[in-house]
């Protein structure tokens, strides 16, 4: 997989831009200020991918009839995607993009794709994947509508055909809810193909993201709104723009730690703040000469070096006075027999 860091944080507009250019090249300008490395698009040619059979997932649209009317009108031409992935890398965002169809692949050539999005609704489609097979490029397999057979065999497809491929886990579930995260498939996913593992997430939660990467994605996908409450199939499943932001800080913290492991035995770089902090006993209150020390004439005070350590009370406990105590002076070994 081409990627530029660890995790590789991927920002999909998906059909938030309702078939307007315009919109379209709006979230480009608001993504591109959030730190991603990468935008993510679908790429629907509604004739090659679709028919007027093909129901809807949510019945969400008021103006269009069917769902291949709406892949229609979320449709661009093959110049209008080439002006989007170099507009893309001008604000050094890398194009990323799912075909959908043949032809979509046929289009991502044309216009010099790096790397392919598998969504989860193709992996079973070998025929597309038989096609960007032969392009030799890398590919990200999403993983939100298989079982395990499923994916093994669409891994060993890749594997026969020496296709470079990360997968992610994904929950076909929009907005998904916390028991549908699946978490723990991040490490199955590894353990099972030796692979890049990442996380796409339709949470609309930005901790489900920094929680994957601290279980071990290297990379995260998640759709983008501007708010919420716009229209559409994806609104409610993605983050909005100052999310984003804040997760993406947040991720590249936490990337950051994992790769600064902390050796706890080694605690050297404390010594100036340990002679601060830890403590010295002493004793509480006026005391004579030849008076056996309990428990109770005994208190721990900053800093350390002053007196015995702390730690070693029970070394000093019936132990007898050299010279008479003041309250709250330090006990040193002087001041013992």
């Amino acid at each position: 997989m081409l990627q530029k860091s660890s995790p590789y944080i991927i920002a999909e507009i998906g059909q938030a831009h309702e078939g307007s250019l315009g919109i379209l090249y709006s979230y480009i300008d608001a993504i591109a200020q959030t730190g991603v490395d990468a935008v993510k698009f679908q790429m629907h040619i509604a004739e090659a991918e679709s028919s007027e059979y093909e129901p809807f997932r949510i019945q969400f649209s008021l103006e269009d009839k069917t769902r291949f009317d709406y892949w229609k009108r979320m449709s661009f031409s093959l110049e209008q995607w080439r002006a989007i992935k170099q507009y893309c890398e001008r604000l050094s965002l890398d194009f990323i993009c799912s075909p959908f169809s043949n032809l979509a692949v046929d289009w991502l050539e044309e216009i010099g794709i790096k790397q392919y999005k598998i969504g989860s609704g193709e992996v079973n489609n070998f025929l597309i994947l038989e096609k960007i097979a032969q392009t030799g490029k890398p590919v990200i397999l999403s993983s939100g509508m298989s079982s395990y057979e499923e994916l093994d065999n669409a891994v060993s497809f890749l594997k026969e055909r020496n296709v470079s491929f990360s997968v992610l886990q994904c929950t076909t579930s929009y907005p998904t809810q916390p028991e549908q995260y699946g978490l723990n498939v991040i490490q199955e996913l590894k353990s099972r193909y030796g692979v890049a593992v990442g996380f796409s997430d339709h949470s609309a939660r930005t901790a489900t993201c920094i929680a994957a990467t601290v279980l071990g994605a290297s990379i995260l996908e998640f759709h983008v709104v501007f708010d919420r409450q716009l229209f559409g199939p994806d609104a409610k499943a993605s983050l909005t723009i100052p999310e984003v932001k804040d997760l993406v800080q947040a991720v590249r913290s936490i990337a950051t730690s994992l790769a600064h492991p902390i050796d706890k035995n080694d605690i050297s770089y404390l010594a100036p703040l340990k002679q601060i902090f830890e403590k010295s006993l002493a004793v509480n209150k006026d005391l004579p000469k030849n008076h056996i020390l309990t428990f109770e004439d005994l208190e721990a005070k900053k800093p350390k070096g002053f007196g015995i350590l702390a730690s070693k009370y029970n070394e000093v406990i019936g132990r007898t006075l050299t010279s008479d105590m003041k309250q709250w002076n330090f006990l040193n070994e002087d001041d013992l027999v």
